[in-house]
């Protein structure tokens, strides 16, 4: 099945592209791997600390509403979420207190998104780690590689 209409058959529609607020580019393609760079939530997202001031399922939603920011700027970059081979790594950054431990289940609110929408092809390597602080106060930034046609 093709990418949007999964999408479409998922009810989910996605954001406009995140653009970049400082130097940077969100996304640099170099031969067949499409880098897109740290992505946080839109402003209305909870903010703060992972466990203090933000739930764990909270967080999860934020780590899915960022996956979706995500795949908004992979459409951006390749015309087509089709010509997603797959998803190659996550890097995932959870805005906690050094005794928090569940950053997993937090980064799975993308991970999930991505094998719910792509399938296998969304299956992929990551990392979920802890922070002392995110900017503004994010509880949740992703970054990601993907391998594109």
């Amino acid at each position: 099945m093709r990418v949007e209409a999964r999408l479409k058959e998922l009810g989910i529609e996605l954001p406009p592209p995140v653009q970049p607020v400082a130097t940077y580019v969100r996304y640099v393609r170099t031969g067949d791997l499409l880098f897109v760079s740290g992505t946080g939530p839109g402003p209305h997202a909870p903010r703060g600390k992972v466990d203090a001031d933000v739930s764990v399922d909270e967080a999860y939603g934020v780590a899915r509403e960022v996956g979706l920011s995500i795949l908004a700027t992979a459409r951006d970059a390749l015309g087509d979420l089709d010509r997603i081979k797959r998803v190659v790594k996550v890097l995932g950054m959870v805005n906690s207190s050094p005794d928090f431990d569940r950053q997993p289940q937090v980064i799975n609110g993308c991970s999930d998104l991505f094998v719910e929408v792509l399938g296998e092809a969304g299956r992929h390597t990551r990392s979920a780690v802890g922070m002392g602080a995110l900017p503004d106060r994010i509880a949740v930034e992703i970054e990601c590689t993907i391998e594109v046609e």
